[in-house]
């Protein structure tokens, strides 16, 4: 008897390998045995995209370090070019201090045609010094050289007369000039003392003290910006392009193409002159009447023997050298004036010139305040007593055609005798404290740097009696020196 066979379940399919059944594939195995090729596929494709972000951050962190490295190089080299148009702003500072102790007269400055003033090169770097035009209206273009403080009105010893015919003065503030510089707490005319500076905010009182800086000014009442530097604002004596754009730019500036300068550019509180010989002696005082030493001194000089006596006649018969109508510098205790004794002596030109820097007016060491006609301009000429614009101008005129040779003679038939006597107490032909402001550039004509000293000579060296910084007021060399320094880059 036949049993029967038993149907083997399809779910079970089964083959039997090695006496062991082997297990069939499921469905889900199988299909994800058919999937795998496309998954591993998008694996991949994942790993890339991974990659290449990761490679793209990696990229841009290089490219951040070399910018940053860059410009931290450009950064250093910015500084060291600053360092050396520093260095060079010293250099240029000693080399004027020995210019200065080193001239041929006192009183005298260095000869201009040996004196270095422009892009004078100091290892890789250059300095220029940045002077003031005699001709005012001269004013396209930079002027290199020495500035004279003989050649402004000084704020401590000029009258308010002279100070209210400056740029954008006032009656109203050469008094408060003067209240400020005074001993006293007393109200000028139209002037300002505590009870108005009380009211201001921070409130302050009035210094009534001499003014020790020109830059002082900017506290005294009633002064602004544009009163003190008007259109040139870096102080150059040039009409930069913002200084001739009406509102575009700072400053404030009428685009007429003249520049007008500020009350900063015609004062000064370092003018002075020591009051003795070359050889340190006493001068002669000829408001004394000092025959026998003016005698001598005439006789040491030169002047033949038969003209000392007729000089000194015409000097003992003659008037003491006095009589203005125009009190003269503060503290200078003069009586009458050089030029006076000049017009009244008889002396020529050439025996005046002789003995001019040996005989004086004052009792005083100092003189301070005389402003220097040789080298002024037209308008602070114009601030002398007697004179005005219109005589200032023909004062220049005459001056420009005469060898003045550092004297006060060519006064004497440039101007009308009394104008000569108004005129007289506050003048002189010399200046013993002078400007220096120096201006560089390092390698590449970068590093731009500027600073303003000022040296006194009066007492046989070169002390520096300011130092200022003025690298805030910008650029001061003009375009030509820009157009010059770009052509050096541009060339190979």
């Amino acid at each position: 008897m036949r049993l029967p066979q038993q149907p083997v379940p399809a779910a079970s399919s089964r083959r039997i390998v090695c006496g062991q059944p082997e297990a069939m594939p499921s469905v889900q195995a199988s299909r994800r045995a058919a999937g795998s090729p496309r998954h591993g596929v998008a694996e991949r494709g994942s790993v890339l995209i991974i990659v290449l972000w990761v490679a793209f951050g990696l990229v841009s962190l290089a490219i951040y370090f070399a910018n940053s490295s860059s410009l931290e190089l450009r950064a250093a080299d910015n500084r060291v070019a600053t360092l050396e148009a520093e260095q060079a702003i010293a250099g240029a500072a000693r080399y004027l201090s020995n210019a200065l102790v080193n001239v041929t007269e006192p009183g005298v400055p260095p000869d201009p045609a040996s004196l270095k003033v422009e892009a004078i090169q100091i290892g890789t770097a250059r300095f220029w010094l940045i002077g003031q035009p005699l001709d005012e209206e001269d004013d396209l273009e930079v002027t290199f050289g020495l500035v004279d403080e003989g050649a402004k009105l000084n704020l401590n010893t000029a009258t308010a007369a002279m100070l209210a015919k400056l740029p954008r003065m006032s009656a109203e503030l050469a008094a408060a000039v003067v209240d400020w510089r005074d001993e006293d707490s007393n109200p000028s005319e139209n002037g300002a003392e505590d009870e108005i500076y009380a009211r201001l905010n921070p409130p302050y009182r009035s210094k009534n003290a001499p003014f020790e800086s020109i830059e002082e000014l900017r506290l005294v009442y009633g002064f602004t910006q544009d009163i003190l530097y008007d259109e040139d604002a870096n102080m150059n004596a040039v009409l930069d392009r913002n200084e001739d754009d009406e509102d575009a730019t700072s400053p404030n500036d009428n685009h007429d193409g003249v520049l007008n300068r500020g009350v900063l550019a015609y004062v000064t509180v370092h003018s002075k002159q020591p009051n003795t010989r070359t050889n340190g002696d006493a001068k002669i005082n000829i408001a004394t009447l000092d025959v026998q030493g003016l005698t001598r001194l005439m006789t040491e000089v030169g002047i033949s023997a038969e003209r000392v006596p007729q000089v000194l006649l015409r000097f003992s018969t003659s008037a003491p050298p006095g009589g203005t109508n125009q009190p003269p510098p503060s503290g200078n205790n003069t009586n009458g004036s050089m030029l006076q004794f000049y017009v009244r002596s008889g002396l020529t030109a050439e025996e005046f010139h002789l003995i001019e820097n040996d005989v004086t007016t004052s009792t005083n060491a100092m003189l301070e305040g005389l402003v220097n006609v040789n080298t002024a301009t037209a308008t602070v000429l114009a601030c002398l007593p007697g004179l005005d614009a219109e005589k200032a101008d023909a004062l220049i005129a005459t001056r420009s055609g005469t060898d003045t040779q550092h004297s006060i003679a060519w006064l004497k038939d440039a101007l009308e005798a009394q104008v000569a006597e108004q005129v007289g107490p506050f003048i002189t032909g010399r200046s013993y404290v002078h400007t220096a402001d120096i201006a560089a550039l390092g390698h590449h004509g970068r590093g731009y740097s500027r600073v303003k000293f000022i040296f006194d000579t009066t007492e046989g060296g070169a002390k520096i009696r300011q130092r200022l910084d003025l690298t805030h007021l910008g650029w001061a060399l003009g375009l030509e020196v820009r157009r010059q320094i770009a052509e050096a880059q541009d060339t190979p």
